[in-house]
């Protein structure tokens, strides 16, 4: 399938009903189980990767398919290695292609007993459940965030608690800094002293608890009030003072003239005045999940750049860093990676080398599809390849747009 995305609109006012966290109901369901908690956990995500990990979560089977599903891939690897019993894990084939042996080695360190079955250091995995002694583990700072939260979410459960050493520059902090603000509202201490993290054994409380909305989908409105000239749009359930790294984007878009205020029932943008920077350095070392959406938007406006802080990126859903390269390649932009993990733009559209309504390629990535799309307000005219693949965080995206005034046409 290929939606037509257009539009024509210049201001906008509403209230969008975001998704609830994917991050948060993902990190709550493994502590739900943890804790053994008769409490449902409120406002579930209603994204892919929670139904895939709640799914797992819930089953009487022992084998499971996460399909594109990361985090639940890297969660439920560490749970199920401290759950008795014989298990196997796979997922799509770019799942199988996505390394995960810095988390299988980890764990193995601390007596559990996973294998590969097929390519060494990716999925498949079969796991036989074991007691895990704790001791002190080094990781890489700079790897994936979830190999560190996957372990620290099993961590108070682990005979004698955990010790984490992350070495040299951590990415990534707030999640890892998510993960632990999760696990202390259920109960649990930690010690976080530079790069050294300890949770000792202990056990976590059963809580009643509720998702708040997502950041990461609040990043695609903000981009689309900095493409239109003024307008008001409540994004409701959010949350200025998160739990969440990416609400770090609400101080970044003031350059864009969009302001937040917290509301009772969600933030409220506001734009009346259009501003943008002459060029946009930014650091993405804690929120690289909204590096699409700054790239996307620094095209749509042909504002020059230079993003590092994103490493992770090339073994996402995606590698996101050539995936964006050849996307933005579509509209005129020479998108350069002058060293490993940074971005660069120069600001210029090169017309020789623009397409005219051009399919873009999503590569099972939902990210792909949601920071392209509000291009549109640009006056780009595209198409966008799979769609669908929305669902993996923000199913109800397209509809979203429609209610705004954007025109999503099945092709």
């Amino acid at each position: 399938m290929i939606y037509q995305v257009t539009t024509e609109i210049k201001e906008i006012k509403g209230a969008i009903n975001l998704p609830a966290s994917k991050s948060i109901s993902n990190r709550a369901l493994i502590i739900n189980a943890l804790s053994y908690s008769p409490y449902p956990i409120r406002n579930l995500s209603d994204s892919d990767d929670t139904k895939v990990l709640t799914a797992a979560l819930f089953s009487n089977s022992n084998k499971f398919d996460i399909g594109h599903a990361g985090t639940a891939m890297r969660f439920l690897t560490a749970f199920l290695a401290k759950i008795v019993g014989e298990w196997e894990i796979t997922g799509s084939e770019r799942m199988q292609q996505r390394p995960i042996s810095i988390l299988v080695d980890a764990l193995n360190k601390l007596g559990a007993q996973i294998e590969y079955l097929g390519t060494e250091g990716c999925p498949p995995l079969k796991i036989l459940g074991s007691h895990l002694k704790g001791q002190t583990i080094e990781l890489d700072g700079s790897v994936s965030s979830q190999y560190i939260s996957a372990l620290l979410l099993i961590a108070p459960t682990i005979e004698n608690g955990l010790t984490l050493k992350l070495k040299g520059n951590v990415t990534s902090r707030s999640y890892i800094k998510l993960t632990l603000e999760l696990m202390a509202k259920f109960g649990i201490q930690y010690r976080w002293d530079d790069n050294e993290i300890f949770v000792p054994e202990q056990k976590y409380f059963a809580l009643d608890f509720t998702c708040e909305a997502d950041w990461s989908g609040a990043s695609y409105w903000y981009q689309i009030m900095a493409l239109v000239d003024n307008g008001e749009l409540l994004l409701e359930n959010l949350l200025l003072d998160s739990l969440q790294g990416d609400a770090n984007i609400a101080a970044w878009f003031e350059q864009f003239g969009v302001t937040s205020t917290q509301k009772e029932e969600g933030v409220l943008l506001e734009k009346h005045k259009n501003r943008q920077p002459e060029k946009l350095v930014l650091d993405f070392i804690e929120n690289p999940d909204v590096a699409q959406t700054m790239a996307c938007l620094c095209v749509a406006k042909n504002i020059p750049f230079h993003f590092s802080g994103l490493k992770t990126l090339k073994i996402k859903e995606t590698d996101r860093i050539t995936a964006l390269q050849n996307e933005l390649a579509k509209f005129g932009a020479s998108i350069a990676e002058p060293q490993f993990g940074e971005l660069a733009w120069d600001g210029k559209l090169d017309q020789e080398q623009q397409e005219e309504n051009p399919i873009i390629n999503t590569y099972h990535d939902h990210r792909m599809a949601l920071a392209f799309a509000p291009m549109a307000l640009a006056g780009f005219s595209m198409r966008i390849d799979d769609p669908m693949v929305v669902t993996k965080s923000y199913p109800g995206f397209w509809e979203d747009l429609k209610q705004v005034g954007f025109s999503i046409e099945a092709d």
